[in-house]
């Protein structure tokens, strides 16, 4: 036999079908599961509570719960936040633009009103239009008392006020667009108009929505601090029935209530607003 012939190779016996093969098991997760019984329990709890508890008067909310000046007042209060938010973030628009240029006057002036508009409390605001008429009597020939009702305050108020904060909004949706593309946009001979409409917003969009809804909820919410001068808003409405009635606990719940079922429609809405602007961004799997 030759040197180079090679020796049989022994034969590997099978592995068995059934080989012991380590189980892995789970972590017991005893904390999780013990924080979920507390927490379920708790809201039990809760959910008892709201229903048996005779102070509530639910028989109350359902036969105010839709009545006409409830109605009126909720209608009051979406107006209200539908002018507020536009007026707003067209003035924080400008003051983002300000902020942005190249001019250091625009720049200090933007700043200096959102740094002002944002130190002082909103109640505070109000409280001080509620009563320019004691600095300026008369403007624009009028009387001031009678150009600058409550619910005209109220709408210079809150706008002044949303400005400052949609500014900073808009500005830091601006600054998350990356550089590069913009100078990209410029080195193809776009317009400085075409440039923002078709490369900068669009991208932008994406850091403004969310933050701009937050916005919108918040400055929902936030109407019902107008009640304090008189605006016959949804909380003012609630005030001025249990005022008359006594059952503050029910009237305080149908304020309650429609202020949830709104700001529940506005966070779906936002959802779908935001996955709108996200198309570009989501990951295809």
């Amino acid at each position: 036999m030759s040197s180079d012939t090679l020796a049989p190779t022994p034969a590997v016996p099978d592995a068995p079908e059934h080989a012991d093969v380590p189980r892995i098991v789970p972590r017991r997760r005893l904390g999780q599961w013990t924080a979920a019984v507390a927490v379920l329990a708790l809201l039990g709890l809760t959910g008892q509570s709201l229903l048996r508890n005779k102070a509530f008067r639910w028989d109350v909310v359902a036969d105010y719960f839709t009545t006409g000046s409830v109605l009126r007042g909720l209608w009051l209060t979406l107006w209200l936040t539908a002018v507020v938010m536009a007026l707003g973030f067209a003035l924080g628009t400008l003051l983002a633009a300000a902020r942005l240029s190249g001019n250091p006057v625009l720049r200090s002036v933007s700043w200096g009103y959102v740094w002002l508009f944002r130190s002082i409390p909103i109640l505070v605001q109000l409280l001080l239009w509620f009563n320019i008429g004691a600095l300026y009597p008369h403007l624009f020939g009028v009387r001031t008392v009678d150009l600058l009702g409550p619910v005209a305050v109220a709408v210079v108020g809150l706008t002044l006020h949303e400005a400052a904060y949609a500014a900073e909004v808009v500005r830091g949706g601006i600054l998350s667009v990356d550089r590069g593309q913009i100078e990209a946009a410029q080195a193809l001979g776009l317009s400085r108009w075409r440039r923002h409409r078709r490369i900068v917003l669009p991208q932008a969009m994406r850091s403004i929505v969310p933050p701009a809804f937050n916005m919108l909820i918040g400055t929902l919410k936030g109407t019902s601090i107008v009640s304090v001068i008189a605006v016959n808003d949804l909380l003012f409405s609630a005030q001025l029935i249990y005022h008359r009635t006594y059952q503050v606990i029910p009237l305080l719940m149908v304020a309650t209530l429609w202020y949830t079922i709104v700001t529940s429609v506005l966070g779906v809405g936002q959802h779908y607003v935001e996955k709108h602007y996200a198309r570009g961004a989501e990951r295809t799997r």
